[in-house]
Parts: C-alpha cells; structure tokens; sequence
C-alpha cells in the first residue's frame, strides 16, 4: 500500500516521540531533550536522546536514529506499513484505503499465498506423523518422551519417503509451479520436480504471531543431513526469527533460556519451562540479540556441555552484551543438553541448576583458565596477565572493580595485586598494542574519537555545518548571501541542505518531516538522523561557537570554489572564483 507524503506526516505529527518511546525505555529530562538507556545496544550511562522540539531520537553511542516512525520500525522489526498503521491506531487515525500499486498487491498477494501453502505443509506433515507411514517418526518422538499434547503444541510431523508427496499434494490444491519454487519446500526441475524434506521428522517454525514461515527436519536413519532446513524466502530469515520464539515471549519469566536446538526447546517447554528459544541452524547474530532485548533483559545460556557449545557460548557472551542484555552460562554436566539433564535428573533439578547459572565474564575466565598449567610459574603468570587484559574490557571503574574483586575471590589471587596489574596493562595500553590485542582495553569513546579524526575533513565541514543551522535556525541571517545548498558537494548533504534551506525560508523548518524522506533507506537516515541531532553547545562556550561557527562556514564555502575553479570552463568564470576566494579570506562573519 503506496500513502502519500502527507498522510505520512501526519500519522507522525500525531504521535509523540517522547509518549512513544517513553513505553519502551525510561527517559529522564536533560536541558530541552531526554536521554536514557539505548534499546539498540549494551550501555551503563545514558547516551540515548530524545528531542521533543525536532521530534526525534538518537544515541550518540551506536549512532542509531530518527523519527518515530523510524523507531517503531527498529524496534519492533516492522515494516514501513506495519509501522504506520501501529501508529495510526495508536492515534485512532484511519488510514485511506485507496488503491495500492500493482507490484505492491502483488507482492502482498504472494505473501499471503506462501503463508496459506506452509500452513497446508504443516498440517499434511502433521496428518502423516499418526498414519501407518509416519509411525517411524512418530516412534522416534515418543522415544524421545514427548507426549502427544506437545507434538500437538509444536505441530511437529513426518515428511514421507516418497520424494515428491508433498509437491503432489500441493498440486492438487491447485498451486502453479512458479509459486511452489519460491516456497522453499520443493526443487522445480524439468527432469522432474521434488520435496525438499523426505523421510523426516518435521518441525514447524513460526513467527512471533504463530504464523509458519518455515520448517526444520531431523532425517530418520543415517541420512544426511541430520538437520535441514527451509531455505531464505520471502517469510523466512533465519537469523531474524528464533525456534519457540512465538511461546517464549508470553513467559512469565524475567529470563529467556537459549538453547542450542529443536528438542532442547521442546523439551524445556514441555518441563515447564516455557521461555525457551533456540536460533534456526545457526550460529547466535547480532540481529538474535536485538529480538531478544525487546522481549528480555536477562538470558542464560542453556547450550551443549561439549567443546562445541562452549565455544557457542563464547561467540554469544559478547552478542548479548552489545544488545544490552545480562547473560548467564547454565552448567548440565554430567549430561549434554538440557533434553537429556532432565530426562536424567527431573525439572526441579534443572530449575536449582538456573538459580546457580554462572555469571558469563567469570564463565569465560573459566574457559581461559584451562589454557594454563598452573604447575609452571610462567603460564600461571601468563594467566594473570590475560585476566587483567579481560578485565580492561570494563570501561567503568566501578565495574571494573567489582569483577577484579569477584576474579580475586574465585581464583586466589591477590585483590591488590590483580588490580595493581590491571592498572598497569591499563597505562601501557597503545594503538599497536590495541590492535595486536583485538582492541583489548580500548573504550567505545576512544574508538568513536579516533574513528571521527579519520573522516575526511571536507565532508566534516559540511556535516557541521548542517548540524549548526537545524540546532540554531537564527544562523541562517549570518550567512545569507554567503552559503546556499549548492555549496554543499556531499550529495547526501546537498539535499538535506536542499530541504532545510527550503524549510527555513518557509517558515517550516520540520526535521522529522524531512527525514521521513529518508526512510527507505537505512544507511541514509541513520547519517541524515545525526545530523538532526548532533550538538556542539554543550562542549563549546560561546566564544568558541562563534570562532566554530565561523571556520565552519569558510571551509564549506573555499571546498565549493575550489571544486567550482577545478571546473571552471572559461577565464572569466575562473577569475570570479579567483576573486571570492579572497574575499573569503577576509570574510568576518
């Protein structure tokens, strides 16, 4: 569904950011803005603004930000239109239901097809797991003790041995070939066509709102492989959807347990521990732990007890600490995996091994620890010393002390000592070393400053400058006649300079109108967003502003002429260009 530009507006207008977000992150009032902790990534102090007067937000840590469109969408992992008709109820505005365009109804249409022939899918795969043919998956379920309301619960079936049931049976509900291909559940072939999943045990995948949007099979006997599942589709992303998910998130529990597979989750859920999710034959992303933060503050790793999920355990600790979440680290030793600790041991037992979760730094201190033989003087200062090295990853000292203290406890090591140690590595901490270390020690403030030395000095004028006019519309008295959108070579500055200019002389400067320009592209507005929210008066007096303000202006203006003298195609354009540039040496703004 295409709305027009106004519409747009309007549904934003209507909806205060701050009323917004305020239901999502507590905010607290800071001068004219209000700052909280980022929902988008893991901080300890407020960098997260919300600003009433423009309308927006921005975190000045992980860069994040724009209107309240924009956050809708990130947050809740909607689309534009899903954004915008969750804000025009939320307002009671009707939307038009004026006629969408041709591509749009049918790529609308072809979503709703792909949903109606995963839901056929699970239900035929459902009716063959308690048919003659689907005994053996059947047997393989209840061998693994779930009960028939859980296979009912999970929707979990059987794909038959005969490699082209399911496409057959689709094709008889009347579905063409060129649909079936782009289901993922079949290969359309000339020499002949056939399914993706045969002889499996199968498990249905679902979205948030219990939607099939894909499917994982277990093959039965020593096929491979042992698991499949569906290829990316249009309604499949396995990296932004979690198995169990669309349980999980009505759990009661402050915490969501995170396991490695589809029988873990099962079978926590059937143990009653129904806040258990796994991610979709794959590793643990960045975008895992985002869908996790809007639904929890705390998870604890339930994975293997093998190398193989130690080592999983360790890529997602610090995944999660990036999406602002506690992590815990479940031990199931002597068993394997939650399936088979309660089996073995009972839920009660698992339930007394969460309350004893370790904490995920002192896990991975545990992890390293085996790296060292203890008996040789200088591995066991070697251990000291990467201990230290782990602890400079804490960028607030009071953090920092707290685990230098909990690290001195649990290994023996001396509280003064470790810290003097800690201290020590801390001073010697250099850019060579930071690399050679993986940015051991090196704090996100550091790395934003020495990220932003980096950037081209033109470019930097420009954003500035862009930055100085949106904060104080009053400037633009100074520099009339001076500066004009023209002068502005970015061409992503250029057409914010465009709409801001044009916004001025109307009287309608409207920063979050402007983004909405924007909003189909993510990389655009997350930079057009900074620039709506960066601020310079609060580092600058105001002497220092005017000097700023001033230099800013003359390095736009001389970057224009010179661009313009480098295409300059006659002598008499070249000597005017020549001509302003001295007078811009003498300008006094």
């Amino acid at each position: 569904m295409f709305y027009p530009e106004e519409i747009v507006e309007e549904v934003r207008s209507r909806n205060n950011i701050l009323d917004v977000i305020s239901g999502y992150v507590k905010m607290q009032k800071r001068g004219s803005s209000y700052f909280g902790l980022c929902p988008f990534h893991n901080e300890k102090s407020p960098s997260f603004s919300v600003s009433p007067d423009k309308q927006m937000y921005y975190c000045f840590g992980c860069g994040a930000g724009g209107n309240v469109i924009t956050f809708v969408m990130e947050y809740e992992n909607y689309s534009f239109k899903e954004a915008l008709e969750y804000l025009a109820d939320r307002v009671g505005m009707e939307l038009p239901k004026g006629e969408e365009s041709k591509e749009a109804r049918a790529q609308a249409e072809l979503r709703v097809s792909l949903l109606e022939i995963n839901k056929l899918a699970a239900n035929y795969f459902y009716y063959q797991l308690k048919q003659p043919q689907g005994r053996q998956g059947y047997e393989y379920l209840t061998g693994r003790k779930l009960t028939d309301d859980t296979i009912r619960r999970f929707g979990l079936g059987f794909a038959n041995k005969t490699s082209d049931d399911l496409y057959r049976y689709l094709k008889s509900k009347g579905y063409p070939d060129q649909l079936l291909a782009q289901t993922g559940l079949v290969t359309i072939e000339e020499r002949g066509s056939h399914d993706k999943f045969w002889n499996r045990v199968m498990f249905p995948i679902m979205d948030v709102n219990n939607r099939v949007i894909g499917f994982g099979g277990r093959v039965m006997g020593d096929g491979t492989p042992k698991y499949l599942n569906s290829p990316e589709t249009r309604l499949f992303d396995k990296s932004r959807n979690l198995y169990g998910l669309n349980y999980a998130r009505t759990s009661r529990e402050k915490y969501m347990l995170v396991c490695e597979g589809y029988m873990d989750v099962i079978a926590l859920h059937q143990a009653g521990f129904t806040n258990g999710v796994a991610s979709l034959g794959t590793a643990f992303t960045s975008q895992h732990g985002v869908i996790l933060k809007r639904y929890t503050d705390q998870v604890i790793l339930t994975y293997d007890s093998d190398s193989a999920g130690v080592k999983a355990a360790l890529r997602a600790i610090p995944i999660l600490k990036e999406a602002g979440i506690s992590c815990k680290v479940l031990n199931m030793k002597p068993y394997k995996d939650p399936d088979e600790f309660i089996k073995n041991m009972g839920a009660q037992a698992f339930r007394e091994r969460i309350e004893k979760a370790r904490n995920s730094f002192l896990f991975e201190i545990d992890v390293l620890k085996q790296d060292f033989d203890f008996e040789d003087p200088e591995q066991k200062t070697g251990f000291y010393n990467r201990v230290a090295q782990k602890l400079l990853s804490f960028s607030d000292a009071l953090e920092r002390d707290t685990y230098t203290q909990a690290v001195s406890r649990e290994y023996y090591i001396n509280y003064q000592d470790l810290k003097q140690l800690v201290n020590r590595m801390g001073l010697r901490v250099s850019p060579e070393t930071e690399r050679a270390e993986g940015g051991e020690g090196r704090t996100p403030f550091v790395a934003r400053e020495r990220k932003r030395e980096k950037e081209d000095g033109v470019k930097r004028s420009q954003r500035l400058l862009l930055t100085w006019l949106i904060e104080d519309p009053a400037l633009f008295d100074k520099i009339e006649g001076i500066i004009s959108p023209e002068d502005f070579k970015e061409e992503l500055y250029h057409q914010v300079a465009q709409m801001v200019f044009d916004g001025h002389r109307a009287g309608d400067l409207n920063p979050a109108g402007i983004l909405n320009r924007f909003i189909n592209d993510e990389a655009q507005y997350k930079e057009v967003a900074g620039l709506f929210n960066a601020s310079l008066r609060e580092s600058l007096n105001q002497e220092e502003q005017k000097k700023a303000f001033a230099e800013t202006v003359k390095k736009v203006k001389k970057n224009s002429l010179d661009e313009a003298s480098r295409a300059a195609s006659d002598i008499e354009q070249l000597q005017k260009i020549i001509q302003a540039q001295k007078e811009l040496k003498d300008l006094n703004i």
